[in-house]
């Protein structure tokens, strides 16, 4: 039989497809949005995801059989430097609703990701000290580690924190294992030149968000940082490894990439042009850049993301890439879910690992 999970702040599913590939079970499930949920449910079967807000569904948790995992990602946008940073944001709260279904379920583990700044920054130390110290009341020996996502098969620069807690094994454990899954991620040419040129029959579903020059641009050393163009969509290098995919994509924040760069002459346009930049080129704000720059696709973000490429996303363009955006990588979430089977399973690390962990 299956081990079991019980899955909160779902979204459309990454993280648990990762955990189903490792031989797990999501047996009941939880978002609040519908477009997410539709997905989920499209995907993994009927009766599993429960649509609302989680505080109004903890009552229902009290009839469940404890899982093996209780696993999520509740929204981050809160402590995201992606977005406001706001510890009264009401969003922010929702982790300790986490704690609370924890409580209730009382599962053997739990895996709790969000970003990495709420578990870095200073200003945040209050909440992640509040995470551990309540992970631990409940019966739990917690560790807090941040992971990139392309030390572990990923093809995007994503870091995250993780808080994982177990009720009879040691979390140092996990993250010890953790260490045995690093695989060195392929870069982001060799995972999305598969699907072929934007529009094509393979690559179909594309962004429409006009690219114009930036009336004063944020320069950086690499033209793939600051700000070029208009919005906060950044260039990304085909040759290294995507930056991580915001929810707000689908506007004038998607990515950009250069379609010639990946399937035409192979020059870097935007390294050309951040050059004449540096010595003094001048901006004409509002133009047009050439037609050889393009939006990332749906159908690159989602590889990018490592979903499975026969899943199915419900919703306009705009939701899918919120879906998107805001999943853990499939990929991450599998070698993750390898490491909390082997600890469950009774694996025991004899190493010292490197993985960073914040206290």
């Amino acid at each position: 039989m299956s081990a079991t999970t019980v899955s909160l702040f779902t979204g459309a599913g990454g993280l648990d497809i990762g955990f189903s590939q490792a031989g797990f079970q999501t047996v009941w499930a939880n978002d609040l949005n519908s477009d997410a949920c539709a997905t989920f449910e499209l995907n993994h079967g009927a009766g599993i995801i429960h649509c609302g807000e989680l505080q109004q569904h903890l009552p229902k948790l009290k009839k469940l059989a404890s899982p093996d995992v209780l696993i999520g990602g509740p929204p981050c946008q809160g402590f995201s430097v992606a977005g406001y940073m706001d510890m009264n944001d009401p969003r922010s709260e929702l982790v300790f609703t986490y704690m609370k279904a924890l409580r209730i379920l009382k599962p053997r583990a739990f895996v709790l990701e969000n970003v990495k700044a709420l578990a870095t920054l200073e200003k945040f130390r209050p909440i992640r000290e509040r995470l551990l110290r309540e992970a631990r009341a409940a019966g739990y020996d917690a560790e807090l580690v941040v992971v990139r996502a392309s030390d572990f098969g990923v093809p995007q620069a994503r870091e995250r924190m993780l808080i994982v807690g177990f009720q009879d094994q040691a979390a140092s454990d996990f993250v010890g294992h953790l260490e045995t899954q690093r695989e060195v991620a392929p870069k982001l040419r060799d995972a999305i030149a598969h699907l072929g040129r934007a529009g094509s029959a393979t690559n179909a579903r594309v962004c429409k968000a006009k690219i114009t020059f930036a009336a004063r641009p944020i320069m950086r050393n690499s033209a793939y940082a600051g700000m070029l163009f208009n919005g906060q969509g950044r260039p990304l290098d085909p040759d290294g490894y995507a930056s991580t995919l915001p929810a707000s994509m689908g506007g004038n924040r998607t990515p950009i990439l250069d379609e010639e760069q990946l399937y035409g002459d192979g020059k870097a346009w935007v390294e050309e042009y951040h050059a004449g930049l540096i010595r003094g080129r001048k901006v004409v704000p509002g133009k047009a850049v050439p037609s050889r720059l393009r939006r990332l696709t749906i159908d690159e973000a989602a590889v990018i993301q490592t979903f499975p490429s026969d899943y199915r996303f419900v919703g306009r363009n705009s939701s899918v890439y919120a879906q998107i955006g805001n999943a853990v990588p499939s990929e991450l979430g599998r070698r993750i879910a390898n490491s909390v089977k082997a600890v469950l399973d009774g694996y025991r690390s004899n190493s010292i690992h490197s993985a960073k962990l914040v206290a």
